[in-house]
C-alpha cells in the first residue's frame, strides 16, 4: 500500500473486503526496515546490490566485524538502509557470533525458509539492461490484477529478490 502511497503503482480494483481492525492497547505498527544477509563475498554483494540494483553503500555503525549498510538514496539517516551486508570473516569470527549468533556455514546460501524479498521499483527498461550487463539471469512476470509487471533475481548468495514495477513500463 506504501507503493499507492508514493504513486508508483495504479490504483487496482478491489478484490476482497479490506479486514477491518479495532486499535486495542496492546497492539504494535510494524513497518519492514531493512533485511540482512549474511555473506563470504561482500565484493559480489556490493557489485550486486550496487552495480545491478543501484543501491549505494552509506554509514554504518563500528560493529565487530565486517559489512555493508545499502541505501536506495539518500544514506544521511541510517533508518533509511535497506539491505544490511553482514561480512563473514573465518579467521575472526567472534565479533560476529557475540553480537548476532553463530550460523553454520552450510545455512549462508539461499533463503531457508523465507521465500525471496521484494522492493517496489521503477525504471524498468534500465534496470533490465543493467542487469543484462552484469551477466544476471532474470525470470519475468506481469500480475495485471495488481499493475505489476515482476523481475526475479538471484544475489550472490542465492537470495531471491524481486522487484515490482508499474505494469504500464512494460509498453515503454
Amino acid at each position: 500500500m506504501a507503493a499507492r502511497f508514493l504513486g508508483l503503482l495504479p490504483q487496482a480494483p478491489q478484490v476482497m473486503p479490506a479486514r477491518k481492525t479495532t486499535p486495542r492497547g496492546d497492539c504494535m505498527t510494524l513497518a519492514l526496515n531493512h533485511y540482512s544477509i549474511r555473506s563470504q563475498n561482500l565484493p559480489a554483494c556490493e557489485a550486486f546490490y550496487c552495480g545491478a540494483l543501484g543501491l549505494r553503500v552509506g554509514p554504518r555503525p563500528p560493529f565487530p566485524f565486517p559489512g555493508l549498510w545499502l541505501y536506495p538514496g539518500e544514506t544521511t539517516d541510517y533508518a533509511q538502509a535497506a539491505v544490511h551486508i553482514i561480512g563473514t570473516d573465518p579467521a575472526a569470527p567472534d565479533g560476529l557470533k557475540h553480537h548476532l549468533g553463530d550460523r553454520d556455514a552450510a545455512a549462508l546460501q539461499g533463503t531457508g525458509v523465507v521465500d525471496h524479498v521484494a522492493f517496489f521499483a521503477t525504471g524498468l527498461a534500465a534496470t533490465l539492461a543493467r542487469l543484462q550487463q552484469h551477466g544476471i539471469a532474470v525470470r519475468e512476470r506481469t500480475v495485471p490484477l495488481l499493475g505489476l509487471h515482476q523481475v526475479f533475481v538471484d544475489d550472490p548468495n542465492g537470495v531471491v529478490v524481486e522487484l515490482n514495477f508499474p505494469a504500464s513500463e512494460t509498453a515503454a
